[in-house]
């Protein structure tokens, strides 16, 4: 069945426009609620847990109207992580798990994330069945059957011992100094937290929200003002996370910073070292750098790519039975611990290794050095179609025979955003520009 609702990551927009309103909002909710939902006459749970920002308010209240019309009981997390959803949605006994968040995104934007009772993801035939039922419409429950609402306070407290459970029993971070920003999202006070009861001297950033400054010039996208931290604390590390602290970039005491990568080489190496790496392979998207590929097969290790996106990264990892993977963005995947990326579990293994082998983040950040890899961003207008133009396809044709040997070429839609993103890597840096520029002039084209 056709998507026209879900991207890469649930449903994801501007808030008050399509499709991110509060009418679909409910109907969402009434559809996902139905659709988990048996006739057994037994008790029927869902966790939802949102990020800071200010439309979190509306689309907790739409989705709880909803899922209640449909006998669906829910119990509202507050602002947790978008892993800690993950986590509770077992844990609770739920039947699905909601995280409203649009991540990275800014303010202006909100999102919906399902999980299944399991505590991952939904795979993208639940979520074609989902928008079915948004379509057909959905009988409400008989009016003694309408489910129930209430708050859980500890929610939080729950996933931070789940976290801290991940670090080796009597490791401290005793005479670590780290800049932990927060990017004013749903970790402003669990990530913090957690440092400082492991022992760390925690310099915190972006931890005041206000509803409207979630990723605003701070977080994984936007580090530099971590950096800038790290070099005038005279820091040891910075860990920087997104707006739902699924994913994590780290910035050495140089003020240098590592992306999702560079800490998959670290963690394969070290768990390959110990035999924790699964059939020695680690699972990455088709953006990791090429350079991670040699990395992992100079020491016998292998790298599955998998399309965009951290739940496709999830789902071969449980298909291939692996126990590690990732993105370039920084989603770091271990399901001996997580259903679903983890910045702060990802940020503890960082930090523990800094302990453990006694070296600077500098020695731990630059595990391989990357092939000059080169991505622009090109906005096209909604209903558009600008990779079926001619002229385009004819300069994508142009453009891998000229990195035939040489390097490779990505062409893809933005799944979160209307974007067409162009990526190339090579070591002959003049014909990457010449490539993805070319490329990005002829979409510009025809968007």
């Amino acid at each position: 069945m056709d998507r026209t609702l879900f991207g890469t990551d649930g449903v994801r927009g501007t808030a008050n426009t399509f499709p991110m309103t509060v009418e679909m909002a409910m109907m969402l909710g009434a559809a996902v609620g139905r659709h988990f939902r048996n006739d057994d006459g037994g008790v029927h749970r869902v966790v939802i847990g949102k990020d800071t920002r200010l439309s979190g308010y509306m689309f907790e209240n739409a989705l709880t109207a909803g899922l209640t019309s449909t006998g669906m009981n829910v119990l509202l997390l507050g602002p947790v992580p978008t892993p800690a959803v993950g986590l509770l949605t077992p844990s609770m006994r739920a039947n699905l798990g909601i995280m409203i968040s649009a991540s990275h995104n800014p303010a202006e934007d909100n999102g919906i994330k399902f999980f299944g009772p399991d505590g991952f993801k939904l795979s993208d035939s639940a979520e074609a069945e989902i928008e079915a039922l948004v379509e057909a419409g959905v009988r409400p429950a008989e009016p003694e059957n309408i489910g129930r609402a209430r708050r859980i306070d500890d929610g939080r407290f729950r996933y931070q011992e789940r976290v801290k459970s991940t670090v080796p029993y009597g490791l401290r971070l005793d005479g670590v100094k780290v800049v932990v920003d927060c990017a004013n999202g749903a970790a402003y006070r669990t990530a913090p937290e957690i440092l400082w009861e492991l022992g760390a001297d925690v310099v915190p950033v972006g931890v005041s929200p206000n509803g409207l400054n979630i990723n605003a010039e701070c977080g994984s996208t936007r580090p530099q003002r971590a950096a800038e931290a790290v070099v005038a604390h005279g820091a040891d590390v910075g860990l920087c996370l997104d707006g739902d602290a699924d994913r994590i970039v780290v910035i050495d005491e140089n003020g240098e910073i590592a992306d999702g990568d560079q800490i998959m080489a670290l963690m394969a190496a070290r768990w390959a070292e110990e035999d924790r790496l699964r059939d020695g392979t680690l699972v990455a998207t088709v953006m990791s750098n090429l350079g991670l590929e040699r990395f992992l097969q100079d020491r016998g290790l292998r790298l599955e790519r998998t399309q965009v996106g951290d739940r496709y990264v999830v789902e071969a990892m449980r298909a291939g039975g692996w126990n590690l993977g990732g993105e370039q963005s920084g989603h770091i995947v271990m399901t001996d611990y997580a259903t679903t990326g983890d910045g702060l579990m990802a940020g503890l293994q960082f930090l523990c290794e800094m302990v453990r082998t006694n070296c600077p983040a500098s020695d731990l950040t630059q595990r391989f050095a990357p092939v000059p890899q080169l991505m622009k961003n090109v906005r096209y207008g909604l209903g558009g179609m600008p990779l079926e133009a001619a002229r385009v396809l004819a300069a994508i044709a142009e453009a891998e025979a000229s990195l035939i040997g040489r390097g490779r070429l990505l062409i893809r839609k933005s799944g979160t955003e209307p974007l067409i993103r162009v990526m190339a890597e090579s070591e002959d840096e003049g014909l990457l520009a010449q490539v993805v520029d070319g490329i990005v002039a002829e979409v510009q084209a025809v968007a």
